[in-house]
């Protein structure tokens, strides 16, 4: 059986230079991220407030977190000022209350707009029309301590390798739709966050260029 280190280091080399990789080391113990912070590894993914910050005082301070689940808006509060950077924003009301408590709080939340092209109705994000519409009418000049980096999404769960393509070039396509918007004038907006241990490669081709991938290294999840 593989160790932490042997699957990292694996996952590493197949990764092409200037993609970022986001070990998700959600449900995963202290000792397997330290297996891989060893290797070199810096980015790890939580998904839950709590597990985030009681691993941010755990282990080493020059690791950057990334929060990648569902935030709820009653947890935005213990959250702010821990994570490098929110991968999930999925809503207006969800990114008003980030700033307004980053603001507070005296920090800068980076932070990624989550958007939903899959066929699930389970996923969160913006529709599309809702996240184009929001840059549209430059809702975003209005953030006082929060910095929007770019855009994350996932792919349909589904073995139809045509429909996890056609949903990552769906999401990269609204992503450079946004970028590529010279009139918007935004600045360090850089990051497509697409693909995680199952479909990551498909992502990649489609132009990701930061990657969630947790099962590939850390084996199944202990819940």
């Amino acid at each position: 059986m593989s160790s932490v280190k042997e699957n990292l280091l694996k996952v590493r080399s197949q990764i092409p230079s200037g993609v970022e990789l986001v070990a998700v080391s959600k449900f995963h113990p202290a000792e397997a991220i330290m297996e891989c912070y060893e290797a070199g590894q810096r980015v790890f993914g939580e998904s839950r407030v709590q597990e985030l910050t009681e691993k941010v005082k755990a282990l080493p301070p020059d690791i950057r977190w990334h929060f990648i689940g569902h935030l709820q808006t009653n947890k935005v509060r213990q959250l702010v000022g821990k994570p490098y950077l929110i991968e999930s924003v999925d809503s207006e009301r969800l990114l008003r209350l980030i700033d307004s408590e980053s603001e507070k709080a005296g920090v800068v939340s980076r932070v990624l707009m989550q958007v939903h092209v899959a066929k699930e109705e389970t996923k969160f994000g913006f529709y599309p029309e809702e996240l184009l519409d929001f840059f549209a009418r430059r809702g975003f000049e209005s953030l006082k301590a929060t910095h929007i980096c770019g855009i994350m999404g996932m792919a349909s769960n589904t073995d139809d390798e045509d429909r996890v393509r056609e949903d990552f070039r769906r999401i990269a396509e609204i992503y450079r739709s946004i970028a590529d918007d010279s009139t918007l004038g935004l600045r360090g907006f850089d990051t497509l966050s697409m693909g995680m241990s199952g479909d990551w490669r498909i992502a990649v081709g489609e132009g990701a260029d930061m990657v969630r991938i947790g099962s590939a290294i850390f084996g199944e999840r202990h819940y």
